[in-house]
């Protein structure tokens, strides 16, 4: 291979790997907080709606319920309850000397995304059910149960959620 082919096959190795990056979403650590970067995201509330509820309006809040995180791999409290409908701010506080986390979901989907986490312990992410909270740190999330029923919410980084670091949120008919 001639030298103008050795550049020639560079540049293009080159140029399809800055299609392939820039294609991919980009993630980045700030911190103690996960996020996931994306160019053309705005921060508006989302419209996502799960099985648990949605992405609340702070501007609709009707109550704030504050949740304490420990090393003892427990919530304080462990159980809420709220009616459907109801927009809840949760501040949540780690009173321990190690990152937690607090996820809201089913219970099938917290124990799913609890393996993907010990398969992929750095795994980064940044969802409006979601508060990773650093030593000595508080969070807020805001968030509308719009069904009534049984969900939870637990620390999923790997052995918290193993340790019995999860809550439950009963959702009652508004």
């Amino acid at each position: 291979m001639n030298k103008q082919n050795t550049i020639n096959t560079l540049s293009a190795f080159a140029m399809s790997l800055m299609v392939a990056v820039s294609a991919s979403p980009a993630y980045a650590h700030t911190g103690e907080k996960h996020i996931q970067v994306d160019a053309n995201a705005k921060a508006a509330v989302s419209t996502d709606e799960h099985a648990f509820g949605k992405q609340g309006d702070p501007k609709n809040v009707t109550r704030t319920i504050v949740i304490g995180m420990s090393d003892t791999m427990r919530f304080d409290p462990v159980d809420i309850a709220v009616k459907a409908g109801e927009t809840i701010k949760f501040v949540v506080t780690n009173k321990g000397q190690m990152m937690h986390e607090m996820v809201i979901g089913t219970m099938d989907e917290l124990k799913a995304h609890g393996e993907l986490m010990k398969r992929h312990p750095g795994m980064e992410h940044d969802e409006p059910y979601m508060s990773h909270v650093g030593p000595g740190k508080k969070e807020q999330m805001v968030w509308q149960f719009t069904k009534a029923g049984e969900y939870y919410y637990a620390c999923l980084i790997p052995g918290h959620f193993e340790a019995g670091m999860v809550g439950k949120i009963t959702v009652k008919k508004g």
